[in-house]
């Protein structure tokens, strides 16, 4: 005998709150991750441009240009920074890293703003691009982009290290319930073979029959009452201890 049915539902429910933590789950750490990671991009990407507009101080007031751009060529080796562009007070590029041109959407911005903006160059990708200004705007602003790509690629294999982990909890917890419920149906397949038996009033297995009444379960209650009901519809007496009381 096979009892599947009764723990219908409750392997459904089983798989349902573990899909419901899985999915909740991921999406926090989807969301945490990203929000931390570009959070750390920016931050890193403010500090080289505070960095250069440091250095570029003394560099601009003599007035060396050739070794300004010496100085925005080595930042741009940095993982994730996708260009660099240096103006003056007035608006003039003093350096930059665009080749062979400056986009014209670079071209169109206000030079003078260091906030964080989002920028799409055509034919270049998705950008953010922080600012910080050269002895507090008076010798102009130096910009950095980093390139979100980078960044989109470093927070999904974040995500996915963290969701592979979850996936596998999620394997090992299903099989895990799958194993108890099954654990928990056998007394109750046990009891419904040793009821058949006692209604056919046939041969039994001995053996299986003292197992399932010495059970100090509900299980084993239940035989030991079903089989005072069935001797006493028989006529031959109650049997010893058959109360059906835990």
């Amino acid at each position: 005998m096979r009892i599947r049915r009764l723990f219908k539902w409750t392997r459904f429910g089983i798989f349902a709150v573990f899909g419901v933590i899985v999915l909740s789950t991921s999406i926090l750490c989807i969301y945490t991750v990203d929000t931390e990671l570009s959070a750390e991009y920016e931050i890193n990407a403010q500090n080289i441009a505070k960095t250069i507009a440091d250095s570029s101080a003394g560099i601009l007031l003599n007035q060396n240009l050739a070794t300004l751009q010496s100085l925005v060529d080595q930042f741009l080796a940095v993982q994730g920074i996708r260009y660099i562009y240096i103006t003056s007070e007035t608006g003039e590029f003093l350096a930059h890293t665009f080749v062979p041109g400056i986009p014209e959407e670079i071209l169109a911005s206000d030079h003078s703003s260091t906030e964080s903006v989002q920028r799409s160059l055509p034919g270049m990708g998705d950008f953010i691009e922080v600012g910080s200004p050269i002895l507090a705007g008076v010798a102009g602003t130096v910009h950095v982009g980093m390139d979100l790509d980078v960044v989109a690629l470093k927070i999904q294999r974040a995500i996915g290290q963290q969701v592979y982990l979850i996936c596998v909890i999620l394997v090992l917890g299903v099989l895990a319930s799958i194993w108890f419920v099954n654990l928990a149906a056998k007394p109750l397949a046990e009891l419904l073979a040793y009821a058949v038996d006692l209604a056919r009033d046939g041969e039994r297995d001995d053996f299986a029959e003292r197992e399932i009444l010495a059970r100090d379960d509900e299980a084993g209650h239940l035989a030991r009452l079903f089989l005072h009901v069935a001797r006493q519809g028989t006529g031959r007496g109650s049997v010893p201890g058959a109360t059906g009381q835990e």
